[in-house]
């Protein structure tokens, strides 16, 4: 058993502490400085004292809270200490569920050791990378190694890792979202990693929620924890999401579902940026392809996309270089067996059955750190409500603030109260109705929209978004292989890559990028003018436009267009010519 850590919401009282008083290396705090981190979060406040002094610790605190500076500072400071010599093996284990996760992690890890110029080497595995890479990652050994469980696994069982050095080496170990660690099928994994892990090794495992897998990993790893539970206002709605993120329900049929979104976007009653989580790749194309018909670019976010091109476009929505960006939720348990299953049957069929494989490793709902997402659209409702309160936790991040938006079908109104009884019972009002009928979309407004919508989705057939999605499946693996090399001696040219290219084979037409005045009901247009004072008040520009492009670019170069039937006009200098003058 643990022991608890009582909170009873004494951080509202507190006043705000300096990462110096929590004992933290100069260098460090000039890092977290250097990178705009002023203050510390209740969970770093609470979780890096108790990590130094060698506790092993369970952090429970929601999405976007730090965790991860939580306990990636006392790790640095930890070895900033150690002298490593004589070391056979890494000194500490990050493992993580995804490999978005865990390049998340390296990069932050990375850029503290970068401002600290301190000689640590950390290196990241993932299951995609070849064994060779693997094996000259660990050379040295690193003092810090990233992965998924099964990454170091193979490490171990193919000798790359001694498990007699990991038993005089390993100090610390990490669980970084230990709850969905065993869901994502690691728990073989993790036993065999947990066998080699010395009993004096300091074990970390930190989670945004509570559920029988973390309490699984407790007995599995950690030795009489410290164990936080925080939260920002005691025990109300804000244990699970944050209080700065409005929620807000749209009750529709699912046919009007598109009707419904084009209404958002294109009336402007959401700010931008937007992540739209769908539960279906098809349902992510579906979308794309409707909005791209309005003048509305997007991109699809999904596991079907090699990793070079998920990385990349994550990195062009959080620069700001594209407002929309449709996520696929497939983070079901249910969903990803299902997908190992037909990835084995077709790796039975000829090579023109073949289907792009599914990254086991992808995960988008958790561990990806969008930047500067204002609203999150609930396109489709997630399967339960711990999916709900990961998606949410997407905005309101760092203490902006935010809006969710969730599209309720009548077959989606089950889950939809299965999500309020988790925020408190029907007895409290408050805490009942924290997700309320958004108010800014009248049915004036969606009805003005609807033919032009319901015109547009007829054009968007199975066969359309089945086309769809493999050619910018076969576009990405182009972007992610055969242009690797020229991008690893030329890297600025891959700001010229677009992932929110038209997929349509017809040019959208011209009629439907703009709602004309008389569509455009008086309520709607009134709260459209609010949003976009609010934005402008908050300095929140439009998106930046992509560097190195030019209007007119896009337009055909054939050659044999340059040619016209049409004698060529005379200028100033061929009349000249034509009077005697000399050039």
């Amino acid at each position: 058993m643990g022991r608890e850590n009582p909170s009873d919401g004494k951080e509202e009282e507190e006043e705000d502490v300096d990462f110096e008083e929590l004992g933290l290396d100069p260098r460090l705090t000039r890092a977290l400085s250097k990178k705009g981190i002023a203050k510390a979060t209740p969970i770093q406040r609470e979780a890096i004292p108790l990590i130094l002094e060698g506790k092993d610790v369970v952090a429970r605190a929601k999405t976007g809270s730090g965790k991860t500076f939580a306990y990636l500072l006392p790790v640095l400071q930890k070895l900033f200490s150690e002298s490593g010599s004589g070391k056979s093996a890494p000194s500490v284990f990050v493992l993580v569920p995804t490999r978005e996760l865990c390049q998340q992690v390296y990069l932050e890890a990375s850029s503290l050791l970068e401002f600290c110029r301190v000689q640590l080497r950390i290196v990241q595995l993932t299951a995609s990378m070849p064994i060779m890479d693997m094996r000259t990652a660990l050379s040295g050994p690193p003092d810090i190694v990233v992965s998924t469980p099964a990454s170091i696994s193979t490490c171990i069982a193919k000798g790359f890792l001694q498990t007699s050095s990991i038993k005089d080496s390993l100090s610390m170990l990490v669980l970084d979202e230990a709850d969905l660690l065993l869901s994502y099928g690691y728990e073989d994994d993790l036993k065999s990693i947990v066998a080699h892990v010395p009993r004096r090794c300091q074990c970390l495992l930190m989670s945004a929620t509570s559920s029988s897998d973390v309490e699984k990993l407790k007995k599995l790893v950690l030795h009489n924890p410290v164990i936080l539970t925080l939260s920002e206002v005691g025990q109300s709605k804000d244990d699970i999401i944050p209080k700065n993120v409005q929620q807000f329900s749209i009750s529709c049929s699912d046919r009007d579902k598109l009707l419904h979104l084009l209404a958002l976007l294109k009336l402007e009653l959401v700010q931008k940026k937007v992540l739209i989580f769908v539960n279906s790749i098809d349902n992510g194309f579906r979308i794309r392809l409707f909005l791209e018909q309005f003048g509305i670019r997007s991109s699809v976010l999904n596991a079907e996309l090699p990793q070079n091109s998920r990385l990349h476009i994550l990195e062009e929505f959080n620069a700001g270089l594209f407002d929309y960006l449709i996520a696929t939720d497939d983070s079901q348990r249910k969903g990803k067996e299902q997908t190992l299953k037909e990835n084995k049957m077709s790796s039975k069929k000829s090579k023109k059955q073949l289907r792009q494989k599914i990254d086991a490793e992808f995960g988008v709902v958790r561990g990806i750190d969008f930047k500067n997402v204002f609203t999150v659209i609930n396109f489709d409702m997630p399967q339960a409500p711990a999916g709900y309160v990961h998606r949410i936790g997407r905005t309101g991040r760092a203490f902006n603030t935010g809006v969710a938006v969730s599209l309720i079908s009548s077959a989606e109104e089950g889950i939809l109260a299965e999500v309020k009884s988790m925020f408190g019972d029907g007895d409290n009002e408050e805490l009942s109705n924290c997700i309320v009928p958004f108010p800014l979309l009248t049915k004036n407004a969606v009805e003005s929209l609807r033919y032009r919508a319901e015109d547009v989705a007829k054009g968007v057939t199975r066969i359309a978004v089945r086309e769809s999605r493999a050619q910018d499946l076969r576009n990405e693996i182009l972007n992610s292989e055969k242009l690797k090399a020229h991008f690893e001696d030329n890297p600025k040219d891959l700001d010229l890559l677009k992932h929110d290219k038209l997929l349509s084979k017809k040019a959208p037409p011209s009629h439907l990028r703009e709602v004309p005045e008389y569509l455009v009901d008086l309520t709607t247009k009134e709260a459209s003018k609010i949003l976009k004072l609010t934005r402008a008040a908050m300095g929140i520009k439009a998106s930046k436009k992509r560097p190195g492009f030019r209007r007119g670019l896009g337009r055909s170069r054939d050659p044999l267009k340059t040619f016209s039937a049409e004698p060529r006009r005379k200028g100033r200098k061929d009349r000249l010519l034509e009077l005697g003058f000399s050039k």
